[in-house]
C-alpha cells in the first residue's frame, strides 16, 4: 500500500508541475499576478484524499520544481510566500470539518495572494498593499473556479490510499 501510496503522491507532483506550466501559457488577463491557480486543484484534492502533510509536500515540491524549470528566485519567493500561507490556512480549515472543498479552496486562494503581497511587502516596500482589493477579488472568484473542480475529483476519484 506504502507504494501506491508514493505513486499517486509522485503522479499528482507531475500533474501539479503541469497543470503550472500550462497555466503559465495562458495569457495574462492585463493584471500582474492574477492566474487561475490550476495547480490548486490537484492540491486542494491531495488535501482531502492524502492528507495535509502530503498536501504541503507536493504543494511546495511543485513550488520548487516549477521555479527551478521555468522561473527565478523571485518567482520563487513569490510562489513560496503564497504557497505557505495558504496551506496553512487550508490545513487548519479542513481539520474543523465544518467547510468543504469550495470554501477551502477560496480560503487557500485568498491567502495565497495575501502571502504574495507580504513578499511583495519585504521586496518592494508598503505601497504594494493597494494591490490587495485586486487579488482578493481575482483570487476569490479563482478559489470558487477551483474549489468546484476540486470537489469534483475528491467525489468521482478514490485513490483508496
Amino acid at each position: 500500500m506504502r507504494t501506491k501510496r508514493i505513486t499517486v503522491m509522485a503522479m499528482c507532483i507531475a500533474l501539479a508541475m503541469i497543470l503550472s506550466y500550462v497555466e503559465s501559457q495562458i495569457p495574462s488577463p492585463g493584471i500582474p499576478g492574477v492566474k487561475m491557480g490550476l495547480p490548486n486543484i490537484v492540491v486542494v484534492f491531495c488535501l482531502y484524499r492524502l492528507g495535509g502533510k502530503e498536501a504541503a509536500g507536493i504543494s511546495l515540491l511543485r513550488v520548487l520544481l516549477v521555479s527551478i524549470l521555468f522561473g527565478h528566485a523571485a518567482s520563487f519567493m513569490y510562489s513560496a510566500g503564497g504557497a505557505v500561507l495558504s496551506l496553512v490556512g487550508m490545513i487548519l480549515l479542513k481539520k474543523t470539518d465544518k467547510l468543504g472543498c469550495l470554501a477551502v479552496s477560496v480560503v487557500g486562494a485568498v491567502l495565497h495572494n495575501f502571502g504574495q503581497i507580504l513578499v511583495a511587502w519585504l521586496l518592494m516596500g508598503p505601497n504594494v498593499i493597494y494591490y490587495l482589493p485586486v487579488l482578493i477579488l481575482s483570487g476569490t472568484i479563482a478559489g470558487v473556479i477551483i474549489g468546484m473542480l476540486s470537489a469534483l475529483m475528491v467525489k468521482r476519484i478514490d485513490p483508496k490510499l
